[in-house]
């Protein structure tokens, strides 16, 4: 039962930390169509932001300023780098974000080192939010849960009870007829491109003060993210919301678990056989946990291509 509650609180808290973080991506393309490379740094740079200023000022001053910071970053790559390219296609966007995700890990590593840095969180989160079965819980955990939380409620309001979000969705799917009602498409784009990135800045300023900030954070959680956005469905942020809670789930049971099929074998009398033969029969699913991600990508895009709640068309 520890197993079960621990692994549940703790899978839910990853999969929303991701959903932080792919919401933006999921927005930026269910409206630009551009996945974005570069996204996962736009998390880094949230971090590295919180770190500096939590140092130099307060934690609370760099969770305010961190995304504030990081989404002005996005409106210029939307406005002086991606808007130059967008008419050439595809192409030229993924090569683009893909080099300024580089540049961006080189650029940490030149003014903060290649080594993870000292960022903390706050004395006041730092306790124990519960304890189960004598284990206590910290509420730091519970903390970026709430934050995810209060972020989805937010754009999900913005997006479905605001002119601003009638406007953006007006522009997803009729740009158009939205640009022949007077609205300003480029400024709404860019203004989606720096919201998207300043939520990925949200996500890393508050994860970074609990999970390890170093410049690599960007590239161990980008390649999950795109899972996530491609197994919800492209341009979906329910479906990225769903998918973002399954794998957080999968990946925190899946660390905890030394089932093998060997030892599946063991209820029928072949465990001996299979400890002998080794290789996959005694691989234990903790072993493989890693993988589970884009093991369920592979399930569902053979079953629906186009994602959980992606549209088929």
């Amino acid at each position: 039962m520890e197993f079960i509650i621990i692994s549940t609180l703790n899978g839910v808290i990853y999969g929303l930390l991701l959903f932080m973080v792919s919401a933006g991506l999921t927005l930026i393309f269910g409206m630009m169509g551009i996945l974005n490379f570069a996204h996962a740094s736009f998390y880094m740079l949230g971090a590295y932001v919180g770190y500096t200023l939590s140092a130099l000022v307060d934690f609370w001053v760099g969770l305010i300023v961190a995304p504030l910071l990081v989404g002005a970053v996005g409106i210029l790559v939307e406005r002086y780098m991606l808007r130059r390219v967008h008419s050439f296609g595809h192409a030229h966007e993924l090569l683009l974000t893909f080099g300024l995700a580089l540049i961006f890990e080189e650029l940490i590593k030149l003014f903060f080192g290649d080594f993870p840095v000292n960022y903390r969180m706050p004395e006041e989160l730092h306790f124990a939010a519960f304890t189960v079965f004598g284990t206590d819980y910290p509420f730091y955990r519970l903390f970026i849960g709430v934050v995810a939380v209060i972020m989805f409620v937010a754009l999900f309001v913005l997006l479905a009870r605001t002119r601003i979000g009638i406007v953006v969705r007006a522009a997803e799917r009729l740009p158009k007829m939205a640009e022949s009602l007077g609205h300003n498409i480029p400024l709404v784009f860019m203004g989606v491109f720096g919201v998207g990135a300043a939520l990925a800045g949200l996500a890393g300023a508050v994860a970074g003060a609990y999970f390890p900030t170093n410049p690599n954070m960007a590239l161990e959680l980008g390649v999950i993210v795109f899972v996530v956005v491609v197994v919800g469905g492209l341009g979906s942020l329910k479906g990225s919301l769903v998918a973002s809670l399954m794998i957080g789930l999968f990946s925190s049971f899946s660390i905890g678990l030394d089932w093998s099929l060997a030892s599946l074998l063991s209820l029928i009398g072949l465990g001996d056989w299979a400890e002998s033969v080794g290789g996959l029969l005694t691989m234990t699913i903790s072993s493989i946990s890693g993988t589970i991600p884009f093991l369920l990508m592979l399930i569902v895009l053979l079953v629906r291509p186009a994602g959980l709640m992606g549209d088929r068309n």
